[in-house]
């Protein structure tokens, strides 16, 4: 618990204790997510299923998805494994069922049927910065980075299991860590973690990562202090570098000067532009505009407040 949850310890055992004491009361949809692998996500999600039994299910992403649930619906947890939402309708629908007391059980060969909802939804994958759609304003998604294991121990979900007993003794005692001050118990502070920060930066500003990346790139590779170039320029090489483009230059030149607050020369002058080759390998030829000037610390500093 303590490795999962770190300095949310008190909320994890919290969040189990509901569980445990109040299956109906509702809860944030809990997501376990690391680059890393060997973290114990899949270890926490197997420990669990040993304390609920018949009440949890995990199942794959893509069988959420399906329109068919009857193996599911009326469990008490959903754990979902190798999670990757890129449609907002998969969110839009996990907000709804978080929050619900009724939904629509479906089984191939018969007909939808109304039944009792009460699922509490854990989410694991992979893919910290973009597993699912979600907008700034989301209050219902827990997101926890779970570090690697320093040390790995073969036994370890063995001993879990034998110690079950305890443990649940042991929640069963202890007192509630917070009040229910929520629908979901828990409140929006409590469960906004720099996890969550990440995910709805990356959704949310997904031309300008694209384009700090870019640049944190050049700038790790030619080792200069500044780069000039029109919004041309950059467009160009994200969409090299990046592949999928939706964007447009006019959406670079706003980013440049709208957000970043950047403003081009006042005149047509001569500047050394960069671009990509096939290999992505930065060249530069003369070129004339009004270009802008990005500092390298810039980009520097907006690369770590991306990465962390």
């Amino acid at each position: 618990m303590k490795h999962i949850f770190e300095e949310q310890l008190e909320l994890g055992l919290a969040y189990i204790k509901i569980l445990l004491q109040y299956p109906i009361q509702m809860l944030p949809i809990l997501c376990l997510v690391s680059k890393e692998r060997s973290t114990g996500k899949s270890t926490f999600i197997k420990w669990l299923k040993s304390i609920f039994g018949l009440n949890m299910t995990y199942i794959k992403g893509d069988s959420f998805s399906s329109q068919f649930n009857s193996d599911w619906t009326s469990m008490l947890i959903v754990a979902i494994d190798e999670v990757f939402f890129d449609k907002k309708e998969i969110t839009e629908r996990l907000n709804y069922l978080s929050t619900t007391d009724k939904d629509k059980k479906e089984a191939k060969g018969k007909d939808r049927e109304e039944v009792e909802f009460f699922g509490k939804f854990i989410l694991c994958s992979n893919n910290e910065d973009n597993f699912i759609q979600i907008d700034e304003n989301e209050i219902r998604f827990w997101i926890i980075k779970v570090k690697a294991i320093k040390s790995e121990n073969t036994e370890f979900l063995l001993n879990l299991k034998n110690e079950i007993p305890y443990f649940l003794l042991y929640l069963i005692q202890r007192p509630f860590h917070s009040r229910k001050e929520t629908r979901m118990w828990f409140t929006d502070s409590q469960v906004r973690t720099k996890a969550l920060q990440k995910l709805v930066w990356n959704n949310n500003n997904k031309l300008e990562s694209k384009i700090i990346e870019l640049l944190y790139e050049f700038f790790e590779s030619t080792k200069d202090n500044k780069i000039d170039c029109i919004p041309q320029d950059i467009f160009n090489m994200v969409g090299k570098m990046f592949r999928n483009q939706y964007w447009t230059v006019n959406d670079v030149r706003k980013l440049l000067k709208e957000i970043w607050k950047l403003e081009p020369q006042n005149n047509s002058l001569a500047y050394i532009k960069y671009d990509l080759d096939y290999g992505l390998s930065f060249f530069q030829q003369n070129k004339t505009g009004r270009y802008f000037t990005i500092e390298r610390n810039f980009i520097l500093e907006k690369f770590d407040e991306m990465m962390n």
